[in-house]
């Protein structure tokens, strides 16, 4: 399976969990900060349908901060009904739209992380592919970006410096310092800077990691 099927099967997968979410679930607190479940599932479809247009001029508006953006744009979609976003979701599941400069492995990191932000605050399991995994967290930590450019960060700048992540559940190896162990979810959710990651990791520099990120 390539890359771009894993990411079409993942987010059929959010689809079919969105569905089965009660109003209670989806009005929940979410791991991204300040939104519900509900904008968690209204931000991963308003990234596959707003145009460029539509996101420069909200970006304008919003003084060239791409945070207040990302929260107007979410909070628009955010209007409609949790079972449309589920279908449109699904509707637009083999979208091939990657962010300018990176392949699928991008949006395959940022569907898979908010998966868990919906997931973990909820008390849902899953059993996610270890190849999926793999893929996002080797994108992630070999993911560049210049000083000083602008947009967002989806990994804090300069947390794992001097940091080994290991993952006790996956082969997957990276850097040299450190050791920083535990899940690859729990990885993957740390580096993407949530705490309820970093709080279940072990090792030398796992305080380190917590500090950098909080």
């Amino acid at each position: 399976m390539d890359v771009f099927d894993m990411l079409a099967d993942e987010r059929r997968a959010l689809a079919d969990l969105l569905d089965q979410l009660t109003t209670a679930q989806l009005a929940a607190p979410s791991l991204c900060h300040r939104w519900r479940v509900h904008d968690v599932a209204a931000h991963v479809v308003m990234v596959l349908e707003v145009t460029a247009g539509e996101f420069l001029r909200t970006l304008m508006l919003s003084r060239g901060s791409f945070d207040r953006a990302n929260d107007k744009l979410t909070a628009r979609w955010a209007e409609q009904p949790t079972t449309e976003l589920a279908g449109r979701l699904r509707r637009l599941a083999q979208s091939r739209f990657t962010p300018p400069g990176h392949g699928p492995e991008a949006p395959l990191a940022d569907v898979l992380v908010h998966d868990l932000d919906i997931r973990r605050p909820l008390g849902i399991t899953r059993s996610m592919e270890p190849d999926r995994l793999r893929a996002a967290l080797n994108f992630l930590v070999t993911l560049k970006q210049p000083p000083g450019a602008p947009g967002p960060t989806l990994v804090p700048r300069g947390c794992l410096d001097g940091l080994r992540l290991e993952a006790d559940d996956i082969d997957f190896v990276w850097g040299r310092g450190t050791p920083v162990c535990g899940s690859a979810e729990d990885l993957l959710l740390a580096i993407t800077g949530r705490g309820e990651g970093a709080r279940r990791l072990s090792g030398g520099g796992a305080a380190t990691l917590a500090r950098r990120i909080r």
